[in-house]
């Protein structure tokens, strides 16, 4: 649509909302007290030039978002450093990305704000790998997402992260839909490339998942969807490339870059300042601040939460694979939310989807919870909020074209962005990560030699997980060390050697959070109720620290202020 035409829509629907094209975008401005508003706004300027991305200047008088947050702690600890590439963002982008970087001869640095990997949407996530049946042909989405879903297999035997293809079913109990859904499937099967697309009738439905309901009618299924732990993945994937020489450095900020002549020169943290030959953005909902400080913005991020419940065990029951109810309904940018058989056993249910300008709002509002079940429960009857055992929300990172952007900067030459990244994120992950990899590394190999890393090893063994053992080996292993014979978490039957596994692990972070993330006490019904003031006590005693000092997810998130009147005794008992 021609600029002329596209103003005289906006000024029909949001007066004083102007849109002009520069430099192969579109910015938006103008003055709006409603968020929902900007984002209709600035999705009415989409181009059909894939090429062209809306760029978001609408001042929003609204509640505004708060800062980003940050770590208090400064220091120099990397302070004038050279690496040959930095990556921003320790999601699962980022970690795929540095393991990609890993099997070059190169100093990689990952930096990452939080205390941890995956603290945002890659850790606050449903885990599916999507067949990408609900993608047309032509998309990024759609390009890396087939090819994505077919490295799961390798690349979780590498890194030791149980998978499972457990296949996905979207339902209808509109009868009269199948022939229309029958059409579909063939052109997502013959055309798109999503070639494993099948309809079962609801008897053959029933027979794969009996719980589901007897309404159904006939269903969609994509027997290559399958689903994994999306921040143990992303914690691996890290693990991996700090085996094979990358570095990680968490609670680093980066709050500023100066760029001469077209080229990023310098890169201010918290941690002092760096020097990188390339940057590689993939900062997830701060991937357009990161743009901007490198003087490279072309495309704007619109925030959009997510919430997910997770059920106990015992509801596992309910379903062995992926599965939701589809209706006709107004277009909605979601997967529609569903129910997911989770890689430990569990169901996961959801999420929505709401638009929002909060970047790091995480809270969990019933109004989600409530959407997602009375959606659901038309899913599964029996599905019921009595099995939730935690739940938790995520931010997802789209732009106005609900596409990825994943190239080389425009304006600044030394910059690669992989940014707009919002489901399927996780599924293509490893293929995109291995284009950026390729785009740095050509950026790197116009300045110097680049050399293949001979020696990388791209197999990472996690720690023994004793609850899915034989009796006969996990004796040996207890034998072999009795702490593996002292069980901290009753729930998920984690023993003390397992936790100090993970606080030996290349990337330690010694928080309960950090190490409830890698080796799951408190994952369980009681979500830590028991087992969380052992796991601080084995944090302390591993790091030499006092107790109060260990924290829950980082600092400022501490668990104890002080000793009870009792003295250290006293509070040695209470533990």
């Amino acid at each position: 649509m021609k600029i002329e035409k596209l103003q005289k829509k906006l000024n029909e629907s949001f007066p004083g909302i102007s849109v002009r094209e520069e430099d192969g975008c579109r910015f938006v401005t103008g003055e709006l007290d409603d968020w929902d508003k900007i984002v209709k706004a600035c999705s009415m300027c989409v181009s059909n030039d894939k090429t062209v991305h809306v760029v978001n200047d609408i001042i929003y008088t609204g509640k505004q978002d708060a800062p980003m947050r940050i770590p208090a702690k400064k220091d120099n600890t990397l302070d004038g450093q050279c690496p040959d590439v930095l990556v921003i963002g320790g999601g699962i982008s980022g970690a795929t990305i540095l393991r990609e970087l890993a099997r070059w001869n190169i100093n990689v640095l990952l930096v990452e704000k939080e205390a941890d990997l995956a603290m945002h949407a890659s850790g606050r996530n449903d885990g599916e790998i999507h067949p990408g049946v609900d993608l047309a042909k032509g998309s990024l989405k759609q390009h890396y997402v087939l090819l994505g879903n077919q490295m799961f297999p390798a690349l979780s035997d590498a890194l030791d992260v149980p998978f499972d293809r457990c296949g996905q079913y979207a339902c209808f109990t509109q009868g009269f839909l199948k022939g229309f859904v029958t059409l579909y499937a063939l052109k997502r099967k013959y055309i798109d490339g999503c070639k494993e697309t099948y309809i079962l009738s609801g008897k053959q439905l029933r027979k794969k998942e009996p719980n589901l309901n007897k309404d159904f009618k006939f269903a969609l299924y994509n027997p290559t969807a399958g689903c994994i732990c999306p921040y143990g993945l992303t914690i691996a994937c890290a693990e991996n490339a700090v085996q094979n020489g990358a570095k990680v450095s968490l609670n680093t900020a980066v709050l500023g870059m100066t760029v001469e002549n077209g080229k990023i020169t310098s890169v201010q943290t918290n941690k002092g300042t760096l020097y990188p030959h390339i940057v590689i953005n993939a900062a997830g909902v701060f991937s357009e601040e990161i743009a901007k400080m490198a003087k490279d913005r072309f495309y704007s991020i619109h925030p959009r939460r997510g919430t997910n419940s997770i059920l106990d065990k015992k509801a596992g029951k309910l379903l062995g694979s992926i599965a939701s109810v589809k209706q006709l309904e107004l277009h909605t940018h979601t997967k529609g939310g569903g129910l997911l058989h989770t890689a430990h056993g569990n169901i996961l249910a959801g999420p929505d989807a709401v638009e929002t300008n909060e970047k790091e709002n995480f809270a969990t509002t019933p109004e989600s919870i409530n959407t997602v079940f009375t959606k659901q429960k038309v899913t599964a009857p029996d599905l019921t909020e009595r099995d939730i055992i935690t739940y938790f929300t995520g931010v997802r990172a789209p732009d106005f074209e609900e596409d990825f952007v994943i190239e080389k900067g425009r304006k600044t030459k030394n910059l690669v962005h992989c940014a707009a990244i919002q489901s399927p994120g996780l599924t293509t992950a490893p293929a995109v990560a291995k284009d950026v990899a390729r785009m740095a590394i050509d950026l790197l190999q116009a300045e110097k030699l680049v050399l293949r890393n001979d020696k990388f090893n791209p197999v990472r063994k996690a720690p023994p997980r004793l609850a899915e053992m034989p009796v006969s080996q996990r004796n040996r292993l207890i034998k072999e060390n009795p702490d593996y014979g002292e069980i901290v978490c009753r729930c998920e039957e984690i023993s003390k050697g397992e936790i100090i596994d993970a606080l030996n692990a290349p990337i330690c972070v010694p928080t309960v959070d950090g190490i409830k993330k890698r080796v799951r006490p408190g994952m369980g019904r009681c979500q830590g109720g028991f087992c969380s003031p052992l796991v601080a006590q084995i944090i302390a005693e591993h790091q030499g620290i006092p107790l109060e000092e260990v924290t829950k997810a980082g600092e400022k998130a501490f668990l104890l202020f002080g000793k009870t009147k009792g003295g250290e005794k006293q509070c040695s008992k209470q533990m």
